[in-house]
């Protein structure tokens, strides 16, 4: 009697402990661990990531990070974590979680458009794949391969053309610039190099030009004529005269590339720069801006017309008078200079 006792007394713990052990072992693997409400939440994770800094970044996600680690090392995740972006859904256990972050790694896209220099692009793409801004930018001006594709570094950023790109967020510098260099291979075809050509223009310089009629007017209906003004100055010899590289000059000494020019004064003319167009006759060293693809096909599909000037539109903001004499422009400059100094505009 007292034997069977001693059994059943043994049999209770050890249904206890083998409950307890089943229960413990459904909670860590099992259970649902996510603690966002939406549907899905993206987590990113750096190459250089351990179990300790992807737990600090797991925790708004989940429950209960005690758990995930307890199974990531029983799975043997912990120490062998895979960069990349992964995509956790609501309601997902620690076994599914781990399972899915050994998966493949989902691609992101890139986007840019619009930065004013090399520097800004490095940043605006640091902020969408793993590499940090200062290792993107010694990639982009690393001289050999510019040399290697026929860029220097004042032209590099023609190199960049406005698009989205699928990489992913452990891609490096390297990979997302072999993925930019095979788009401008694509986008500057047979036709598009012809056309270049034909205007006694190579690609780079066709970019550095759509630089400046970017900056001019953001109409893509007056692109093409502006781009036709610009030609035909370069076809006779003339000097450019573009404000947005005088804007670009101002900057430049400044040392500041945020600061904000609303009006072009003479004295800024005289101010010493191969981007001053207004003093170097012929296009700058290199873009004054990111031109965008409308305006790089603006300049390759140029309006022809008689135009050698232009001038702001007081009565249509954005938009410009054009003139085939001097005497035409300096009467549609006027109204614009009597316009300004109404409005009080004096930088």
């Amino acid at each position: 009697m007292y034997r069977r006792k001693i059994f059943l007394f043994i049999s209770i713990i050890g249904v206890i402990l083998g409950g307890s052990f089943i229960f413990y072992f459904y909670q860590v693997f099992f259970w649902s661990n996510t603690a966002f409400e939406n549907d899905s939440s993206y987590l990113f994770i750096d190459h250089d990531d351990s179990i300790d800094s992807l737990s600090i970044n797991l925790s708004p996600l989940l429950k209960s990070v005690d758990l995930f680690r307890i199974a990531a090392e029983k799975k043997g995740y912990a120490s062998r974590l895979r960069s990349g972006k992964f995509k956790l859904l609501r309601g997902m256990n620690n076994n599914e979680i781990i399972n899915e972050l050994r998966g493949n790694p989902l691609p992101v896209k890139v986007t840019f458009n619009n930065q004013e220099r090399i520097e800004n692009l490095a940043g605006r793409i640091a902020e969408q794949i793993e590499p940090d801004s200062l290792s993107l930018l010694e990639t982009f001006l690393d001289t050999e391969f510019l040399y290697e594709k026929g860029f220097t570094k004042e032209t590099a950023l023609c190199l960049y053309l406005p698009n989205t790109y699928d990489l992913y967020w452990q891609s490096s510098g390297e990979d997302f610039r072999a993925k930019i260099w095979d788009f401008y291979q694509q986008f500057w075809n047979e036709e598009r190099r012809s056309k270049a050509k034909s205007l006694k223009l190579t690609p780079i310089q066709v970019s550095i030009l759509a630089s400046i009629v970017v900056k001019e007017s953001v109409k893509k209906e007056e692109q093409p004529i502006i781009a036709g003004v610009y030609l035909n100055r370069l076809n006779k010899g003339m000097k450019l005269q573009a404000d947005p590289t005088v804007i670009y000059t101002i900057k430049e000494s400044m040392g500041d590339f945020d600061y904000t020019v609303k009006r072009v004064l003479y004295r800024d003319l005289e101010l010493d720069s191969p981007y001053n167009t207004y003093k170097v006759k012929g296009l700058p060293p290199g873009p004054i801006a990111m031109p965008d693809l409308s305006s790089i096909d603006a300049v390759l599909n140029a309006e022809e017309h008689n135009f050698l000037y232009f001038v702001a539109a007081p009565e249509k903001p954005g938009y410009h008078l054009f003139a085939s004499s001097l005497m035409e422009h300096n009467q549609n400059k006027l109204m614009y200079t009597q316009w300004l100094n109404q409005q009080k505009i004096f930088r």
